[in-house]
């Protein structure tokens, strides 16, 4: 084994990893935004969210 395998092993290692987070973020974006999309759809809204004009709490 020379040198170089272990560096661009640890390269190689690092870049599966970023590449891996980023996947992993996105998909869970994407999950996310289909349970609240279906929360919002059976009438959960944000609490961020500003009631109708006319219904007060």
């Amino acid at each position: 084994m020379t040198h170089p395998f272990y560096v661009y092993g640890s390269y190689g290692f690092a870049a599966a990893m970023i590449i891996a987070v980023i996947a992993w973020t996105w998909i869970d974006g994407r999950l996310r935004r289909k349970e609240i999309a279906a929360l919002e759809a059976s009438g959960i809204r944000r609490r961020s969210q500003r009631p109708p004009e006319g219904k007060a709490k």
